[in-house]
């Protein structure tokens, strides 16, 4: 999951009071700074025009500012409602407008849509300097924060309503100082100065990173060329090719991760090869596109943020407001599953390159080097090699293939009869297409979303299909975020990248984008069922390395066999999948699993290894590439079958996104979602009182209590229980 840009969980994302009437100006010219009148004030993409944002976020900032002054200004001592409560409130429509513009700018990002994000960035990181650094604004926060704990009795205090004010209190009162509100002058001014370059790197790595993956498409002129594909996927690749200009009659479409799916299926090794070195090339300077002058430069300026927040290297800075805590912690975690892993990916490598020899000796050659005196065979195994013999070698003894289940993953039924439908069974949902709210692009689905009692809950937008103009991997965000105070209601979308399939024909998925449209509806529903006052704390407002573990454990779902009946319907005839077919296909689930997940421990890797540096020991942009080798080498992932699912000059959840030393989360929550996953087994997977127990302890709590209590409460566990991450991955 990627949330909504980094700028918006820094000040602006923290919620803010709605304004009916902009002063000076005409609000009836620009629908961005109206009030909706669509239902739960749905943004009018029918209405909305790319030149409204600029305008609109201006008056917006103006609007926020003025609120603030009003906080400040305040003759009346700082209370709990005066100060802390009109900071939250201090700026809705800013918030509206940037959630929408943001959302563009990942899921339709035109150019005139990247030029605004590009005039709006520096602006909107002005403000967020301007509030974290306003000195009379933090002194009546510190104020408020002061009283409060001098007058806490057994955990609470006459001052404030309850848990979530001490809550909502506690959050503001540290994302001020995290950000250096008690620095002295010189180092609060540089730490400005740092903010506003590293707003512009992102911006900048974003369009590089896009630019440079549409770039990648590897053009293929022959249909031969293209044996071992189905003739949907041929289609597919026609259709790319028609939609990117025709330079050839066939296109391969690089998507976000290092191996591409595509490579399980062509036969054409040299095609391979090309695709291959065309996705981990994209960005590194081999081509027109290097990023790592971008990746340097954004590590040591948040070094250096480190460094003058007072602590020893970026990753002990940003860990300390997560589960883990401390890089001790992170890396005690992965030396264990690094340990695990690494005897059983040995195996399963010997393995391939045994089948290989045996099934195609010609991509062996004939001469032998000498080890130790004796006469070893030279392995030519090469990567882009590892996911074609791993998928026949499932075939011939599993008897599956991606084809043959591929027609029973159609994308529509996937998502109204496997992910919705689950969601009913377990939190008692329904869903309803609202074909009359705008959307603001053609594939986009907008459903309404109802609670077992009939009452409306939510607004779900849904974007599976790839586009030249939206950028790599799936997401979830929210166009508005769920806060009782406000009267709101969620307002939540889910982006994807599967391929759309030609008109009239069905968009089939694979069982990874399967999962992928179950693992995101896992963030959707801890949006859609938050039940929170403060929008600041609600719905996915939680530490990284938990809010992946609504998500992971969602994907459960999607093999559980009352769920994928419903859903793995054939798309021609809608027969559901035969039973000998369906127990061949869960069983391969797990076929040859060390590879996931050592490309994910490999990634991990690489993000902590930069984020333990001081700025002096960053490596140039030259330096990056054997940086990174060097950095998989030492903790023993350094396995050119077994690539990192992110390499440097690509690895977007690190440079343009919140997970900066942070992409351990999706392992270390992964732990949290088989913990909860074993209790709905015992308790009953499909029991509606069991999923009542979900969502009203976790999936609607938000980050209104300690989050480690929050697992507690309902797993029985006093802490995670890492023992099952093996086992649930059939390893």
């Amino acid at each position: 999951m990627n949330l909504t840009n980094t700028l918006l969980t820094v000040g602006l994302a923290s919620g803010m009071m709605l304004l009916t009437a902009c002063r000076g100006n005409d609000t009836s010219a620009n629908p961005l700074l109206e009030d909706s009148t669509l239902p739960y004030g749905a943004p009018d993409f029918s209405r909305i025009k790319t030149a409204d944002y600029l305008p609109a976020i201006r008056t917006a900032i103006a609007e926020k500012r003025e609120n603030i002054q009003k906080i400040v200004d305040n003759p009346e001592p700082a209370t709990f409602e005066n100060t802390i409560v009109a900071f939250e409130e201090s700026g809705v429509r800013l918030e509206r407008i940037v959630n929408v513009l943001y959302a563009l700018a990942s899921a339709d990002k035109t150019p005139e849509i990247a030029e605004a994000e590009k005039e709006a960035t520096p602006l909107l990181t002005d403000l967020d300097n301007e509030l974290m650094f306003n000195k009379q604004l933090f002194e009546r926060i510190k104020t408020v924060y002061d009283a409060v704990q001098s007058s806490m009795v057994n955990g609470q205090s006459s001052m404030v309503n309850g848990p979530e004010d001490l809550k909502l209190l506690d959050e503001t009162y540290k994302r001020f100082v995290r950000a250096g509100a008690l620095l002295s002058d010189e180092d609060a001014e540089r730490m400005k100065q740092i903010n506003l370059r590293i707003a512009d790197l992102q911006q900048q790595w974003g369009d590089a990173l896009q630019a440079a993956t549409n770039d990648a498409a590897v053009w293929v002129s022959s249909v031969e060329e293209l044996a071992g594909l189905s003739e949907a996927d041929i289609a597919q690749c026609k259709e790319d090719a028609e939609s990117r200009g025709g330079k050839a009659p066939y296109c391969i479409v690089i998507v976000n991760t290092t191996q591409q799916a595509i490579l399980a299926s062509l036969d054409n090794r040299d095609l391979r090869r090309r695709v291959y070195e065309a996705s981990i090339h994209r960005a590194d300077g081999t081509g027109q596109h290097n990023t790592f002058a971008i990746c340097t430069e954004i590590a040591r300026l948040r070094a250096e943020q480190a460094k003058i927040m007072g602590y020893q290297n970026y990753a002990e800075y940003s860990l300390e407001n997560t589960m883990a805590k401390t890089p001790d912690a992170v890396y005690s975690f992965l030396r264990q599953l690094i340990s695990d892993y690494t005897p059983k990916a040995d195996a399963e490598t010997r393995a391939i390159e045994e089948y290989a020899r045996r099934t195609d000796p010609q991509i062996f050659n004939n001469q032998s080097s000498m080890v130790n005196g004796q006469s070893s065979m030279v392995n030519k195994l090469e990567p882009y090699d590892r996911f074609y013999y791993s998928a026949k070698m499932k075939k011939e003894l599993l008897q599956i293939s991606d084809d043959e289940v591929k027609p029973y993953f159609n994308a529509d039924s996937v998502r109204l009869n496997g992910v919705f439908y689950a969601a009913n069974r377990v939190y008692g949902l329904t869903f309803k297409e609202r074909t009359d709210i705008p959307v603001y692009h053609p594939d986009v689905k907008v459903y309404e979303v109802f609670d077992r009692d009939g009452q409306p809950l939510a607004l779900f937008y849904s974007d599976l299909y790839r586009r030249p103009t939206k950028r790599g991997g799936a997401w979830m965000s929210e166009f508005l975020r769920q806060s009782s105070l406000r009267g709101q209601l969620p307002i939540i979308y889910n982006v994807c990248n599967s391929a759309k399939a030609p008109e009239g024909q069905p968009s089939l998925l694979t069982w990874d984008e399967v999962t992928t449209m179950f693992h995101e509806f896992g963030h959707a529903l801890h949006g859609i069922l938050s039940s929170c006052k403060y929008n600041s704390l609600a719905g996915t407002e939680v530490a990284r390395d938990f809010v992946e573990m609504p998500s992971q454990f969602n994907e459960s779902f999607a093999s559980i066999p009352e769920i994928f009946d419903h859903y793995a319907l054939h798309a021609v005839t809608g027969e559901p999948m035969p039973a000998e077919l369906k127990e061949r296909m869960l069983k391969s689930i797990n076929f040859q699993p060390a590879y996931a997940l050592g490309e994910n421990l490999g990634a991990t890797c690489v993000d902590m290894a930069w984020h333990m540096l001081t700025a002096d020991q960053i490596p140039t942009a030259d330096e990056a590439r054997q940086f990174e080798t060097e950095a998989l080498r030492q903790v023993g992932l350094l396995n050119p079958q077994i690539p990192p699912r992110y390499m440097t000059s690509y690895f977007n959840h690190i440079w343009g996104s919140g997970y900066a030393a942070g992409y351990y989360s999706y392992l270390w929550t992964e732990v949290l979602a088989v913990n909860v996953a074993d209790c709905f087994a015992r308790r009953g997977a499909l029991d509606p009182a069991v999923g009542q127990d979900m969502r009203e302890k976790i999936l609607s709590r938000g980050n209104t209590r300690d989050l480690l209590e929050i697992f507690t409460d309902f797993t029985g566990l006093e802490q995670p229980d890492a023992s099952g991450l093996l086992r649930a991955r059939g390893l």
